[in-house]
């Protein structure tokens, strides 16, 4: 007679019950693919926008006229003083250069981007009247992998999709079986509690291999990132971080018996996270004291072990403070839901 071990059975039900769910699918892989193109496009790397002049038309302004339209940093708009006042005041034109014995800069001071192009424009005008800078300046741009953007967002996507694949992808799913009374049937199986789980945490290892590789491959093929670290490397860190949001899912869904419970414990759990752990902006622009809260949270520490990795090419050991929090989350959680879990 064939025995069947729970722990394989389990997960094998878990696979078929993913599988068949087109709508999570999409959030798995194809929502954070999208959220990556959609992000990458608006945050590109493009060349710095024109400053929008206005000039008035006058026999004065003639050479100072030449001067900008020669300037490919410049896109010049040429029209009478009302026009220039009117251009101006619909934010079609950055600053207005007019004659009133001399030069006469006007703008609208509330606008930031109105002292930029005061600057641009009075350093062009006095370059062409001849003026010459008392100290050498020479200009270096950076170009370094990860200076872009797209660069930093990569990492923040991937630990976004980690957390949210092991809160909703196991605390959710857990919830919705204990609601349908799968749980319940289960009780009767020649299974332990901890077969149960350790099926959910190795479903969630399996979905995670296509949710990283999809997030890289994509913002290596439309945005060049680079990935500087080892592919082995990464996939621990990602591992540790699946593991670990997958220990805090259980946990979290051990005794909720409502979608509402899971969805409000999992959106309080998440949404600091989300604000606070650099997903799309560093973590250091919060106030020095909010920074030891900040560090604690387990989205934080991945985010910054895998912009370590991918970005920086860091070894493991370098990552193991990070790393070790992590691990921790994940043990404490899944001793905890061990412990509490209700079938029903």
């Amino acid at each position: 007679m064939t025995r069947y071990h729970p722990i394989f059975e389990l997960f094998l039900c878990r696979m078929r019950m993913f599988y068949r769910e087109p709508d999570a699918i999409f959030w798995t892989y194809g929502f954070p693919v999208l959220l990556t193109i959609g992000l990458g496009v608006a945050f590109r790397t493009k060349p710095p926008d024109k400053v929008q002049v206005a000039v008035q038309d006058a026999p004065e302004l003639r050479e100072i006229r030449r001067t900008l339209e020669s300037d490919h940093s410049f896109q010049t708009l040429v029209g009478s003083v009302a026009q220039c006042e009117a251009w101006i005041r619909k934010g079609e034109a950055d600053i207005a250069v007019l004659h009133s014995d001399g030069v006469e800069y006007r703008s609208d001071p509330t606008r930031p981007e109105a002292a930029i192009a005061r600057l641009r424009v009075d350093e062009a005008i006095q370059r062409a009247a001849g003026r010459t800078d008392a100290v050498a300046i020479k200009d270096a741009h950076v170009t370094s992998p990860g200076a872009r953007y797209i660069d930093f967002l990569i990492p923040g996507l991937l630990g976004m999709n980690l957390m949210g694949g092991g809160l909703w992808g196991i605390g959710f799913v857990t919830v919705d079986m204990r609601i349908r009374k799968l749980l319940k049937r289960l009780i009767a199986t020649p299974m332990r509690k901890r077969d149960f789980f350790l099926s959910l945490i190795g479903s969630r290892m399996v979905f995670t291999i296509p949710e990283v590789l999809l997030l890289l491959v994509t913002g290596w093929l439309l945005f060049r990132v680079a990935i500087e670290g080892s592919l082995v490397n990464i996939a621990i860190v990602a591992g540790i971080g699946a593991l670990s949001f997958a220990g805090l899912g259980l946990f979290l869904a051990s005794r909720a018996r409502k979608i509402e419970t899971i969805s409000g414990l999992m959106n309080a759990v998440m949404l600091p996270m989300w604000i606070f752990s650099g997903i799309f902006f560093s973590s250091k622009r919060f106030p020095d004291l909010l920074q030891p809260f900040i560090q604690a949270l387990p989205l934080t520490q991945l985010n910054n072990a895998l912009r370590a990795v991918i970005t920086d090419g860091a070894s493991l050991m370098s990552q193991w403070l990070p790393l070790s929090i992590l691990a921790a989350y994940g043990f404490v959680s899944f001793v905890l839901a061990l412990r509490w879990f209700k079938w029903t």
